[in-house]
């Protein structure tokens, strides 16, 4: 999906939080309609969630059930990875074909913060990382991140902008780290290449690039001593080298979805927001072209939405989180073949447009008390 920085600067604003939420319930049953809108028919649409497998996202398994009449498919794998294997029994177990795709992450309304989740059934109600294995990837990228801030340092000698950098950072032959772009850092020498004034026994000392200057401003060096680049080291001058491996959750699909933002990713304000966002575009930008190609869905209504879960954690007298879903894209399939892609912006409008009542949605109470008072069916073995 990203193919520059700019790329990935420029997908990772547009994908818009304030003012494009939905209460689940809400959002349900306005996808309901919207697949009735579409030509898809009741009774006959098999919905699939694809979600990640922690605990807080089964409130939005049950207003799916609820709203579809249909406990929903599995697509899901941790961190909100679609198991694009599955396409084919889920297309044989339905006429009408719905896939709800969404990363998720916490979310504080307190302090307005995101990545935390008040776990409940804990001993003590502690607050953990939600997405779990979002910030399990993350910690790696956000170590060798917090040494760079630390070990590139800005200081001045006569009326020189200089910048000292560690070198562990400088290695150009680790298999693994932090990669500086380092062009953007420095000057080159009069010989070419990038030759430092002074070195040291463990950094070396490099007249900074006019890039820099304008990027960072002549007064983000200090009048005297030296001090640390911090949160000046932006997205826009690093990248990482990573060997991912085949974790048996994703088989590493997560991890190298999140590679390429991932500067932009530990440099923001809440990591795993930004991570669950990045993702979840990945993901439908990968999904909806294995739709298209997938065989077993061709001559069937098909449709993919994808967006991101937000938990917040349930109050006390609450049992369920109150997840909010914000909408990303969509995608649509006709029984002609005809396909449409809607983006953000296009679906929002179109759900708006939707009743927030649903006239065929399940009453949970009743059916489960129906099969309670149902007679029992005695499972024989026959010779």
């Amino acid at each position: 999906m990203y193919s520059s920085n700019i790329d990935i600067k420029s997908a990772l604003e547009d994908f818009i939080i304030e003012g494009s939420t939905f209460p689940y319930n809400d959002f349900v049953a306005r996808l309901y309609n919207f697949c009735r809108s579409q030509g898809l028919e009741p009774g006959k649409i098999l919905p699939s969630r694809a979600f990640c497998s922690d605990e807080n996202q089964g409130y939005p398994i049950i207003l799916i059930a609820k709203h579809f009449g249909a406990f929903p498919f599995n697509h899901g794998r941790v961190g909100g990875i679609i198991a694009t294997d599955r396409h084919g029994p889920h297309a044989h177990h339905g006429k009408d074909l719905l896939i709800i795709h969404a990363s998720h992450v916490g979310y504080e309304p307190e302090d307005s913060s995101f990545g935390r989740y008040n776990r409940s059934h804990t001993a003590h109600g502690e607050q953990t990382s939600s997405c779990g294995k979002i910030d399990s990837i993350l910690e790696w990228y956000l170590q060798q991140y917090a040494f760079a801030k630390e070990n590139i340092t800005l200081h001045r000698h006569d009326h020189d902008l200089l910048i000292t950098i560690d070198n562990q950072i400088l290695n150009e032959n680790k298999e693994e780290g932090l990669v500086l772009h380092l062009d953007k850092f420095v000057t080159n020498g009069s010989h070419g290449g990038f030759r430092p004034i002074k070195s040291y026994s463990s950094s070396k000392c490099y007249l900074a690039s006019q890039e820099l200057r304008n990027l960072l401003g002549d007064s983000a060096w200090p009048g005297k001593g030296k001090e640390s680049i911090g949160k000046r080291l932006l997205p826009d001058l690093f990248g990482f080298k990573r060997h991912i491996s085949g974790d048996p959750d994703t088989h590493g699909l997560l991890e190298e979805n999140l590679l390429l933002p991932m500067p932009w990713i530990v440099s923001s304000k809440f990591p795993l927001l930004t991570a669950a966002q990045a993702n979840t575009q990945v993901e439908f930008d990968r999904t909806f072209r294995t739709l298209v190609n997938a065989e077993t869905y061709h001559g069937k209504h098909v449709m993919l939405i994808s967006g991101l879960n937000i938990d917040i954690s349930p109050h006390k007298g609450q049992v369920f989180p109150l997840t909010t879903f914000v909408p990303w894209a969509a995608f649509i399939q006709d029984q002609r073949g005809q396909c449409s892609v809607l983006e953000q912006r296009d679906i929002m409008d179109r759900l708006l447009e939707q009743r927030e009542h649903n006239p065929d949605e399940v009453d949970l109470e009743v059916a489960i008390q129906q099969m309670k008072n149902a007679e029992e069916i005695k499972i024989k073995l026959l010779a």
